[in-house]
């Protein structure tokens, strides 16, 4: 006749005990750490960020071609009319500053600097290629709606970028005053009046910024003195403009 059987117990928890015990021994115990898995759950993306995700490139788009309107319509009370693509350019590049600005490339406050170089950007350099000028209706306004940006910057990243902003629109504009001075011919009254403000704008991305700010203007002024149309005179505006907006965009604000 055979004997009574051993009993197994199987504890709970994180370790799971399992007691062996024969009714004429002493008791097995065995103690096993059993791996628990956690169920991972799948949030679903917040609406607000779904919203801001869909919306905030509209607004950028709409903003760009409205402010592109407007600029147009200064222009031509100012006798020099640009195309209406430049409405279509506008909102392409505001379009592109907004999605820089949703990736994170860049601190939320430094977001005005770009979209309102944008704004200027690009009837300023329509107009320059069109009829190589850069009408003080927009030349001058640039001053204080750049200057306000580059204050909400220094707000938010430090006196540093403001008093960077003056020295480089003192450096920039000076440097080009003094080449207009010398050589009137080679750089036109129109182009020192930008330099001061792109000259804020650069310096506040940097130093080195306006070192490859000057230096890309130069060289995209040659190449469209190469593959342009013939015309006695070279735009230098563009050149400002794109290295500009360029450095604002995709270099962000510098250190020093």
């Amino acid at each position: 006749m055979k004997g009574p059987l051993p009993t197994l117990k199987v504890g709970k928890g994180p370790f799971t005990d399992l007691r062996i015990a024969h009714p004429h021994q002493q008791p097995l115990r065995l103690r096993v750490k059993v791996p628990v898995t956690k169920r991972k759950t799948c949030l679903p993306p917040h609406p607000g960020r779904t919203l801001d995700l869909v919306f905030l490139p509209i607004a950028f788009t709409v903003a760009g071609a409205g402010s592109a309107l407007a600029t147009r319509s200064c222009l031509r009370r100012a006798g020099a009319p640009v195309t209406a693509w430049a409405a279509a350019l506008a909102a392409a590049l505001l379009l592109a500053v907004g999605l820089r600005h949703q990736a994170g490339a860049w601190p939320s406050w430094w977001l005005a600097v770009p979209a309102v170089l944008t704004v200027f950007a690009v009837p300023l350099a329509l107009a320059d290629l069109k009829y190589r000028r850069l009408p003080d209706i927009l030349t001058l306004p640039a001053y204080p709606a750049l200057a306000a940006a580059l204050a909400v910057a220094a707000c938010g990243g430090g006196a540093d970028i403001a008093w960077r902003a003056v020295l480089g629109a003192l450096v920039f504009g000076g440097a080009h005053a003094l080449v207009h001075t010398l050589s009137p011919r080679s750089l036109g009254a129109g182009d020192v009046k930008l330099a001061g403000s792109l000259g804020a704008v650069l310096a506040a991305t940097g130093w080195p910024s306006v070192v490859l700010g000057a230096v890309a203007a130069a060289l995209l002024s040659v190449a469209l003195a190469v593959g342009g149309p013939r015309h006695p005179t070279v735009p230098h505006g563009p050149g400002l403009l794109v290295a500009a907006w360029a450095l604002a965009v995709f270099a962000g604000p510098g250190p020093g």
